[in-house]
């Protein structure tokens, strides 16, 4: 219970600055950062192998955040978890800010690789895998995908190579929030029945609440167990999630509060404290 409090924190926390730094940019992806930032939280704060002081260490598990347009919610869980200084978060967007729109592995601490055109995260973490494999360096890697990527082709060629070379070492999440840019994707393009689709192409697949700490790591619990294919966490998420006028808008996904919107976000994020 101490965990699932010390995450609850975080991740409220995380909340706040996403929120903050997209509203002082005046742009960015409030939605899809929100509904993903419990499952990062759980990611840096309880399950990797991490050392902030030493983002390179050999042994580290990577984390690829494929859906790179939720960068703020990837900055504001490095900054929470000391990758460097939370006072750069307000540079979100800014000429010469090491935070672009989209994560920058040359100029981050912490960030594995660039992202931002979507469908290719899991082709980078498979090739991470393999190193792991080939080498013999006992590290695992995430990846977070969202759902409406999942309708890029590229996906499913990496699915089947993730399979195909038997990659115990992956764990994948698709963040199914059911809404991208243009709309639901079930009306845009129907990934489901997305669980049945992955078992089909060789993955132990899990589905959980995305939002709830302790299924989410009951699943990487599950993952660690699995040998000889690679693990999906199917996680339904709510968009927008901890402020009520964001959560199931899909005008959210790449809209930033306005100022009056800010505070109100913020007010309803601090009845969380």
């Amino acid at each position: 219970m101490k965990d699932i409090n010390l995450l609850s924190t975080k991740a409220n926390e995380i909340r706040k600055n996403i929120v903050s730094m997209i509203t002082e940019a005046k742009s960015g992806h409030p939605g899809g950062s929100l509904s993903a930032t419990d499952i990062l939280t759980t990611l840096y704060f309880h399950e990797m192998n991490i050392d902030p002081k030493n983002p390179k260490m050999e042994n580290r598990d990577r984390f690829v955040l494929s859906k790179g347009h939720a960068a703020p919610a990837l900055y504001a869980t490095l900054a929470e978890r000391g990758y460097f200084d939370k006072s750069i978060l307000h540079t979100l967007r800014k000429y010469g800010s090491i935070l672009q729109g989209h994560p920058d592995m040359k100029k981050v601490p912490g960030v594995e690789i660039s992202t931002g055109s979507l469908g290719q995260g899991l082709s980078v973490a498979n090739g991470m895998a393999l190193n792991s494999k080939i080498y013999g360096i006992d590290y695992r890697v995430y990846v977070v995908m969202g759902d409406g990527e999942t309708q890029e082709g590229q996906v499913w060629e990496a699915a089947m190579t993730s399979a195909h070379y038997k990659l115990d070492n992956v764990c994948a999440f698709i963040d199914c929030n059911n809404l991208q840019i243009d709309g639901n994707v079930d009306k845009v393009m129907n990934i489901e029945p997305v669980s049945d689709k992955w078992r089909a192409f060789g993955w132990h697949v899990i589905e959980i609440n995305g939002h709830d700490f302790e299924q989410i790591i009951a699943a990487l619990d599950e993952a660690k167990t699995v040998k000889g294919k690679p693990t999906l966490i199917v996680a339904r998420t709510i968009k927008g999630k901890g402020v009520s006028f964001m959560e199931n808008v899909c005008g959210f996904h790449g809209t930033a509060p306005t100022a009056e919107q800010c505070e109100k976000a913020l007010e309803e994020l601090s009845c969380n404290d």
